[in-house]
Parts: C-alpha cells; sequence; structure tokens
C-alpha cells in the first residue's frame, strides 16, 4: 500500500486550503494524493463549514479506511498519468459519481512539484476547467484522423449532449476513420435521410449539416463519418462481437457497439449518453475521454507546457 507522508508541511497546507475553501466559498475540497494517509487527521484539520472532502489516490486499496472519517474515496487507476491528466480524472469522477455538481467550485491540494511532498493549492472553476479540453487530449489518441475533424464531431456530440432536440434528451454514436472497414460491420436500421446527397451536403464543417445531424440523431442508428468529416451513412446499426470487453457498469448498447467496433478497426468511436448527455470517446476497445455536459460549448485550447511530474439503459 503507498503512503502519503502527513507532515507537519503537509498539515499546513491542509489549513491553508481549508481556509481558502471557506473564504471563495468553494464547495469541497479534493485532496490528489499519492497514497493512504492519517485520514482522521485530514478530517480534523478541515474547517467544519467544508461539507465534502474528497480524496483521490490511483488505488482502491489506499482509500479504504477514508470513508470511515466522513471523506469521499475516488479510485483513478492512473498511476504514471500526468498530474493534470490525475486531476482532471478525480474531477470527472466526482461529477460522474455525482458528489460534486457541474458548477461546483473546488479548492484542489496536489504534489505539484516533488512526490510525495503536498505542495500546491489551486481553486478551480469545474464549468471552465472541464469546458477547457487542450489539443493534446486528441493527439494522444494516435489517430489517422485529422484533429479538426475530430473536433467537430465531438463538439457536435457534445452539443446534442447538452441540448438534447425539443425538450427531449438524445443519445447518439458516430464513428470515425478507417471508414471501409467499418462499414463491412453495418447495415441498416431503416431508411437513410441522408442517402443520394451529394459529399458537400453531408459535411459537417458546414453548420446545417450540423443541424440536420441533430434531427437524424432522434432516429436509432450510428453516423459513420469519413476522415474528411463527410457522413457517409446514418442510421447504420453496428454488428460487432463483443469479446473481450470491460465496461462500466450502467453502459448500454451504444457504448458497447462503441468499445467493439473501435476495437476491431481503427476508429474512433464517440457516444452521446441519451440518460446523461456526457460523452465518451472510444479507441481499440478502451474508454480514452469522457465529457460531461456543461452549460456552455467545449472551448478547445492549445497546451504548450508540460505539467509536473440496452440504449434506454445507455
Amino acid at each position: 500500500m503507498n503512503t502519503q507522508k502527513f507532515t507537519r508541511e503537509f498539515s499546513s497546507v491542509v489549513e491553508a486550503a481549508g481556509n481558502l475553501a471557506v473564504s471563495v466559498g468553494a464547495d469541497s475540497l479534493l485532496f490528489l494524493l499519492e497514497g493512504a494517509t492519517d485520514w482522521e487527521r485530514l478530517r480534523e484539520l478541515v474547517p467544519q463549514e467544508i461539507q465534502k472532502i474528497l480524496v483521490a489516490a490511483d488505488r482502491e486499496e489506499d482509500l479504504e479506511a477514508a470513508t470511515g472519517f466522513g471523506l469521499i474515496p475516488l479510485a483513478l487507476n492512473k498511476e504514471d498519468s500526468p498530474l493534470l491528466e490525475r486531476l482532471q480524472h478525480a474531477l470527472l469522477e466526482a461529477v460522474a459519481d455525482e458528489h460534486l455538481a457541474s458548477q461546483s467550485e473546488v479548492v484542489a491540494v496536489y504534489c505539484g512539484f516533488e512526490t510525495n511532498r503536498m505542495d500546491s493549492i489551486s481553486i478551480i472553476k469545474l464549468d471552465e476547467r472541464m469546458r477547457r479540453f487542450t489539443s493534446r487530449d486528441l493527439q494522444r489518441l494516435e489517430t489517422a484522423v485529422p484533429l479538426n475533424n475530430l473536433k467537430i464531431v465531438i463538439d457536435l456530440a457534445v452539443q446534442i449532449g447538452r441540448e438534447g432536440r425539443e425538450g427531449n434528451k438524445v443519445g447518439a454514436l458516430f464513428v470515425v476513420g478507417d471508414t471501409r472497414k467499418v462499414l463491412s460491420h453495418c447495415k441498416d436500421s431503416g431508411f437513410d435521410p441522408l442517402k443520394g446527397y451529394s459529399r458537400k451536403h453531408r459535411n459537417l464543417h458546414d453548420a446545417r449539416v450540423r443541424e440536420d445531424i441533430k434531427e437524424i440523431a432522434q432516429m436509432d442508428g450510428a453516423f459513420i463519418v469519413a476522415p474528411d468529416g463527410v457522413v457517409e451513412r446514418s442510421r447504420q446499426i453496428i454488428e460487432v462481437l463483443h469479446e473481450n470487453l470491460q465496461l462500466s457498469k450502467g453502459l448500454g448498447s451504444r457504448h458497447w457497439a462503441a468499445a467493439a467496433i473501435s476495437q476491431r478497426t481503427k476508429a474512433i468511436a464517440i457516444v452521446v449518453s441519451q440518460s446523461s448527455g456526457t460523452v465518451r470517446v472510444f479507441q481499440n476497445g478502451l474508454l480514452v475521454l469522457r465529457i460531461e455536459p456543461m452549460e456552455q460549448a467545449v472551448k478547445w485550447q492549445e497546451f504548450n507546457y508540460e505539467p509536473p511530474p440496452n440504449e434506454a439503459s445507455d
């Protein structure tokens, strides 16, 4: 079991973070830890006004005793990942598990410069932080799909998840890239509203086409998108075996189909959950990116520095 030393310095940082959280009216405190620590001492040092104290570590066994002291554990399973990736994953997990609202303000404490030394405090506004994704988030997918085209599809998926259509929640599945092989695993689910239209009128770079896709998304079936952003087919049923796949409980048929087709081909699969609006991105059968529905659109930013060391049930 890994341990996070509860030093005199750590005690001072906890007290400072707690006082800061109270002064700015933050909803909660988040401690991104290297391992287990003195949970009782941690709880004692945080002001009583702070009701939610989240403790995140990479391994579940490092967090076993935390709940006994009124703390909320978050197991990340992100060992050796960069700091910012672990921090964002902790925030995503907290929102997904409904420990935090997507508009929460959180004070985070973490090892920013030295391993096992809690030396950094940040104030994070979730709605702002979780909307700002970087080009590196997509570049690391190592896909043949051009970055700008992949962004357009993800942005469209996020809009569908956030807005729904005509007051109703809408789920959707987009499969981008490796088009010929993907289509070999598809069959029509019914009338394809895009059939017969020119490539110009199926190109997602056109705002009018994106609005049309939002309408079609209310119907069953997946959108098959070429690497250049042109929708080749809509309303497709994906027929791929789900062998050797592991997904979280509660994810339905769209997510299984997305994971399976991304495992069988070189495509990127993007799913909008009808129940929550959450967008999940799959590659090689694995969940590689998750975007929670925010009140405003995703903002893509360049990242120019290295951080310190059943469809109804979808």
